[in-house]
């Protein structure tokens, strides 16, 4: 599965289309963010992805969690935020 890598300069809108596209092909989205803008933009795309799904009957739900991540050679610690749907 891919796993969406969002910074705090990523649209919104572009992601929650992608989450959109995820959830309704695999069930499941991933995302993980470094950083407290990059987190802002990733909960934004999934409010965002709930209005796009949920004409449909699917309700949206994340599951967060720590990933260890290394950037540039130096560890650093992200949130991964799993999103499922929920019939």
């Amino acid at each position: 599965m891919e796993i969406l890598k969002i910074s705090s300069k990523s649209n919104p809108n572009s992601i929650a289309g992608a989450i959109a596209g995820l959830v309704k092909e695999e069930n499941k989205a991933e995302m993980q963010a470094i950083g407290a803008g990059a987190l802002n933009q990733a909960v934004k795309a999934v409010a965002i992805a709930r209005g796009f799904v949920a004409p449909a009957g699917v309700d949206l739900v994340c599951i967060p969690a720590f990933a260890e991540v290394e950037v540039e050679g130096e560890d650093r610690t992200g949130i991964r935020i799993i999103v499922e749907s929920r019939k």
